[in-house]
């Protein structure tokens, strides 16, 4: 039940004091803070205390101000934490003064992740063009155009109900293109 709620929904039920909404949020989130951390700072442990103590103070404290990103706000609140750990565990005023590097993401790991995003660009492409051109032309203006049901209906000069219809056989056409792959 919680875990269709969005990012938003359940960090202002935590705020209101919801605990299964906060633990559910700890757990949506755990893997990319870790992640994301993991490129600040090597030490496991210290990157596990830290993102259990903003969580801690978060429930403990409930932020004052509005949070429009959750994702945004707790990677943040993890970065900030690692660099202030090692302001108090060193006599470097800032990470960038220090001699190793404070955020490691490799050469490898870059090109590997853009020739994933291309693999992935071009597939999508290659199942598109097996659609035909009017359920490509209502994808176009719904999705990538954000134009809702009535307007793509003006444009396309159809029913309303025929642009559900052609949009949903449409998705299920790219799906099943794209999964053959």
């Amino acid at each position: 039940m919680l875990t269709e709620l969005s990012d938003i929904e359940l960090w202002n039920a935590a705020m209101r004091g919801d605990r299964e909404a906060f633990s559910s949020l700890f757990r949506r989130h755990y893997p990319l803070l870790y992640q994301y951390g993991q490129k600040i700072c090597r030490e496991s442990e210290v990157l596990e205390d830290a993102i259990q103590e903003l969580f801690i103070e978060i429930w403990q404290k409930k932020p004052s101000r509005p949070v429009h990103s959750v994702k945004a706000y707790l990677i943040q609140a993890v970065k900030f934490k690692l660099y202030k750990h090692f302001r108090g565990n060193k006599p470097v005023t800032s990470l960038e003064e220090q001699d190793q590097e404070p955020f490691e993401l490799s050469h490898e790991t870059l090109l590997i992740e853009e020739q994933s995003r291309n693999e992935l660009n071009r597939q999508v492409l290659e199942a598109l063009d097996k659609l035909p051109p009017r359920q490509k032309e209502v994808i176009y203006l719904k999705i990538y155009k954000g134009l809702d049901y009535d307007e793509v209906s003006a444009v396309m000069n159809l029913n309303y109900q025929v642009v559900r219809n052609l949009l949903c056989q449409a998705l299920k056409s790219f799906r099943s293109s794209f999964e053959e792959k």
